[in-house]
């Protein structure tokens, strides 16, 4: 048998072979890097959503809309609607249409966040009385830069003892400073914590999150995000401050690390125990 005949065929097969582990390495570090992306778009999304819930309590505590009898002069809270307009419709009865308005300039709250344009909001009832449900959408609104569209629904599941709603975002979308955007969608459940027992001082209220989110970029690559340990939001907090968020990749699973309960815009990914990457929240 000439032994050529075995060579060549050997080498086509080793050739072949190495070409394939290099395609799919390169494959493997694409989902990766995607993941990462994914991952740090999630971190920003949970974080501009959750701004929501700061402006729908403070607004609902400055108007009367809480349901807990307390007229908002005589509440603490982070000034988030000092240069605000509110109007609300009808004045006597529910439900509400309520228009959030930064302006087309904006501003910055006390606590450094910029907000600019309009929220929309419609309260079946009291913020604060279960079963109450308020609707919110965006109308050219933006936080710290970052556009923020979609629909938000949160229903209000309290009992006698704990303060509970369900938080559904539905055709949300995120663009960044740098045009760059991803849509968004998912349910949470937000508890309070710490503080309902003083429902006219904003400063101590504490909320958990839980829950999962699905989050697509331009490209439409997606990943599915699901809360591990509760997520934390304090409002004296510009962000959310602890809690770790797991996405899944193809073959490979991402952790987002919120921190350990600091005030500050800080986060971190680390995927299937590789150096963690630190990003901004917004």
């Amino acid at each position: 048998m000439n032994p050529k005949r075995i060579l060549l065929p050997a080498a086509a097969f080793i050739m072949l072979s190495l070409s394939s582990c290099k395609k799919e390495s390169n494959t493997d570090d694409t989902e990766i890097e995607t993941t990462f992306e994914l991952s740090a778009k999630e971190g920003t999304t949970e974080n501009l959503t959750q701004d929501t819930n700061d402006v729908l309590n403070e607004v609902a505590q400055d108007n009367n809309l809480q349901g807990n009898g307390f007229i908002g002069s005589t509440a603490t809270n982070t000034n988030i609607l000092s240069c605000a307009t509110i109007t609300i419709t009808p004045q006597n009865t529910f439900p509400k249409n309520i228009i959030i308005d930064f302006g087309v300039n904006g501003c910055t709250s006390q606590n450094g966040v910029f907000r600019k344009g309009k929220i929309l909001v419609t309260l079946s009832d009291s913020l604060r009385h279960s079963g109450s449900v308020a609707t919110m959408t965006f109308d050219n609104y933006f936080i710290n830069g970052f556009k923020k569209e979609g629909n938000i629904t949160f229903t209000n599941n309290s009992t006698a003892s704990t303060k509970v709603w369900t938080r559904n975002c539905q055709n949300g979308k995120i663009t960044a400073p740098d045009g760059s955007f991803w849509t968004h969608s998912g349910t949470q459940t937000i508890t309070q914590t710490a503080g309902s027992a003083t429902p006219i001082n904003l400063l101590d209220d504490v909320f958990s999150i839980t829950g999962n989110r699905t989050v697509t970029n331009a490209a439409g690559r997606t990943r599915v995000g699901t809360i591990l340990t509760p997520l934390q939001k304090k409002t004296i907090c510009e962000n959310i401050d602890k809690g770790t968020y797991q996405i899944q990749g193809p073959n490979h699973v991402a952790i987002i690390n919120f921190g350990n309960g600091d005030c500050d815009r800080l986060a971190t990914i680390s995927i299937d125990g590789r150096p963690e990457r630190t990003f901004l929240l917004r």
